[in-house]
Formats: C-alpha cells, structure tokens, sequence
C-alpha cells in the first residue's frame, strides 16, 4: 500500500486515504493534514479526496476533540493542533539520531570556539533541538527545548524566508511582533525586508535583536525535498564577534548543515 500510495504522488495524484480500520483512515488522514503548509477546509478536503463529506467532518471533529487539529480563521478552516505540534516536538528532541547530530555541532563548537545550536520551527517560536556550549568563560545559556521568537533570531528568519508572503504576514499577525531590543524588528515591512537580504545571501543574522550583546548567524539545513524545518546557528557575545568576523564561519556552518542533511536523509527523517 505505502509503494502505491508513493507511486501516486510521483505521478501528480491526488491523496488518497488508505488502511483497513477506522483508526488507520485517520491515521492516514492525519498524515495528508500534516503536509500541509496553510490552512485547511472541510471542503478543500472532500475536493481532494473525493471522500463524502459527512464521513470526512466525522473524522475531523474525531481529531480537534482530541487537541490534533484546531480550527483557525473564520471557524471553517482548520490548521494542526498543540497537540500534534507537541508530540511533533518531542520526536524531534528525543530522535534516535540525536547523537549524530551532537556530534556535528561538537565539531563545529570545536572549529568556530563558540556556543551552537539546531533548531526547527514550532508554530511561531524556534524551538532548540540540541546545543552544544563553548568553553569560552562568558557565554548565553539555552538549553534544548528553549524557544525564542521568529522575527527576531537567526534561525526563525531562515524559516520565514521559506514561507510564501501570505503564510509569513498569517504566522506573524496572531501576536504583535514584540521588541526585545532597541534594534528588534517590529514592523511587517521591515521583516520583510530583512527576509529579502537573507533570501539573497543564503544565511540570517541575529544581530542584539533579541538579547543585548548577543550575535547570531544561521544556514538552513538542506532538505532532500520541499523546505526544510531545521537549521544550525553560532551564537556570541558581542565583544568576541562581530557582524564581520562571524561570515569567516559560514564556512563550518556549511560544512555542519551538509553534514546534518546527509544524517536526516540516511535515517529518512523527511524534515
């Protein structure tokens, strides 16, 4: 059944929902939804799936009931729920790759003599998969499962510069995008400005935008396919590095995020 169903996406078909119980339809189910980068109808659902829609609104009142999806917008479109993006998390943190990837970002702390970091994108926060700290006397402490905002840290621009205009200004207008320095980017426009620069250069900076004294810079992870929801970053105190000399470490960031790419496509995590 799954060669099948692979067979049918190559081909441009459209989803179908496959399994011989009521719980693996929805299961089934639940895996279309989870693709999906917008909002969704019960509509938009039948239309794709051909299914009779009183059968597909039984199934989707099944997963808001159960906190997986939840409704947004005007009530009939539904997006995933806290408590997919919760258990989605909890993968992530306890992968069983988790020690591969620890060890590239103990070879990158070790190249660039600074505190790392992989993360990935969770609603409108960065969530911290792992970290590795340098040895360096002064330094920021977060630790994995920490977040920090979107519009104002390194790796949460390097997800927004993969979303469409519309996903982007939908993402960021469910709260005011808050000040945390006196050079945070609080305006839309001047989010999107600074996409368009990282869009170009191919990494994201945070410079002091969310913490005093504190710089950042970000790759993207590259994923095999579609977009990528992992990313690897530097984080220092101002006084060790600067906005210049952090780009003599895009290098090793390079070298880090290639390195994590080839783990995930190894192991088939799909991120």
């Amino acid at each position: 059944m799954a060669i099948i169903e692979h067979a049918r996406r190559a081909a441009g078909e459209s989803p179908t929902l496959s399994g011989n119980t009521p719980a693996m339809r929805l299961f089934s189910l639940l895996e279309i939804i989870a693709r999906k980068d917008q909002f969704f109808s019960l509509q938009s659902l039948v239309e794709e799936l051909g299914l009779p829609k009183p059968t597909l609104h039984r199934m989707l009142q099944q997963l808001e009931g159960a906190g997986i999806i939840a409704r947004d917008g005007d009530g009939r479109q539904y997006s995933s729920g806290l408590r997919l993006r919760r258990m989605a998390e909890n993968l992530l943190l306890n992968n069983t790759v988790h020690g591969a990837r620890h060890a590239v970002l103990r070879q990158l702390v070790e190249e660039v003599g600074e505190s790392c970091n992989i993360t990935t994108c969770s609603g409108d926060e960065v969530l911290y998969l792992d970290r590795v700290e340098t040895m360096a006397p002064l330094r920021f402490y977060l630790r994995p499962g920490s977040r920090v905002p979107l519009h104002c840290s390194a790796s949460g621009k390097l997800f927004l510069a993969q979303m469409t205009q519309l996903q982007r200004r939908r993402l960021l207008a469910h709260a005011p995008l808050a000040r945390y320095t006196e050079k945070t980017l609080t305006t839309p426009d001047e989010v999107e400005r600074e996409i368009e620069r990282v869009r170009r250069n191919g990494y994201a900076k945070d410079d002091e935008e969310f913490l005093p004294g504190l710089l950042c810079v970000g790759v993207i992870v590259p994923a095999a396919q579609g977009k990528s929801n992992m990313a690897v970053a530097i984080q220092a105190p101002i006084m060790r590095m600067t906005a210049d000399r952090s780009l003599l470490c895009l290098p090793s960031l390079r070298r880090a995020a290639k390195a994590l790419a080839e783990i995930e496509a190894a192991n088939g995590a799909g991120l």
